[in-house]
This record gives C-alpha cells, structure tokens and sequence, in this order.
C-alpha cells in the first residue's frame, strides 16, 4: 500500500508492510528522502521528539485533525449555499449580528 501526505508543504510518500500488532500499533516501515530524514533525525536529536516514528504519528495526527476541519468548513460552506442568497447589505448584516449579541449579553 502506499499513501501519499502532505504536512505543511512537505511531501512524503509512505510505502507501508504491516508485519505485526504490538500494543495498538502496527509496525511498519517507510521510505522517506534524505531530506526528510535529515530533518526526523535533527529533531530526535534536539530532543523535541523520541523517535522518528513519535515525529510521523504526530505529523499524521495533525493531518486527519486539519483533514476533520477540512470536511468541517465544506460542509458548512455547502450547507450556506443550498440556504440560498440574501438581500440584505453587509451593513444591515452586522447591525443584525451585532443586536443578537446584545440581547444574549455578549457585546
């Protein structure tokens, strides 16, 4: 299987071999480029993480939590654009948030 990740305009490429469940984790091993395992090594080495395989669980874990917001925000925007379009200004749109917040005690 390979999978394909993006964090924060870096590229790496994952080619994953399932060999054996210890604890809730899968062991697997991956390719990276010597830049990126430059910079996983750098990182272990100051200390900001354990082990490389602490830096990539973590890299993961953000990307499904950005990945979550993603899918958020696009079913929000489609939700807002199926309600359809106002005729109000922007102007009368904040004069209107602005009174809510002032009758529920927020501004």
């Amino acid at each position: 299987m390979i999978d394909t990740f993006i964090f924060t305009g870096v590229k790496m490429v994952l080619i994953c071999t399932i060999t054996k469940k210890v604890d809730q984790m899968v062991r697997q091993s991956i390719s990276l480029t010597t830049p990126n395992d430059n910079w996983l090594n750098a990182l272990v080495e100051s200390e900001e993480y354990g082990s490389k395989s602490e830096i990539v669980n973590d890299l993961i874990r953000r990307a499904r939590e950005q990945q979550s917001e993603i899918e958020l925000i696009r079913a929000r925007l489609t939700t807002a654009e199926m309600s359809g379009f106002v005729s109000q200004t922007a102007e009368e749109i904040r004069a209107e948030f602005k009174e809510e917040l002032r009758r529920n005690g927020e501004l």
